[in-house]
């Protein structure tokens, strides 16, 4: 299993995460409420804004405080972001 920095020491399982996207667009936005609603969300923002969306494979929704692109690029090895000021 290898995990993956989502910012401020959490970690996400590789293998089980399906999209990240970012909080921007309406339907994310709703589709983030109604995970809220069902109790399916893990806010791993620590009280900062939401930039993205991690959709896992059990339909539970992971909010991060850091970019997509950067989410993205520490899943494809490259450490884009290492210097992440907001961590």
């Amino acid at each position: 299993m290898r995990l993956v920095n989502i910012g401020f020491g959490n970690m996400v399982s590789a293998e089980k995460v399906l999209a990240v996207v970012s909080n921007e667009s309406a339907p994310i936005r709703r589709m983030v409420q109604e995970a809220r609603e069902r109790g399916s969300v893990i806010d791993a923002t620590f009280g900062r804004k939401t930039k993205a969306v991690i959709v896992m494979d059990s339909g539970a929704l992971v909010l991060s405080a850091i970019m997509p692109e950067t989410v993205a690029g520490r899943f494809s090895g490259r450490e884009d972001g290492a210097g992440d000021p907001e961590e």
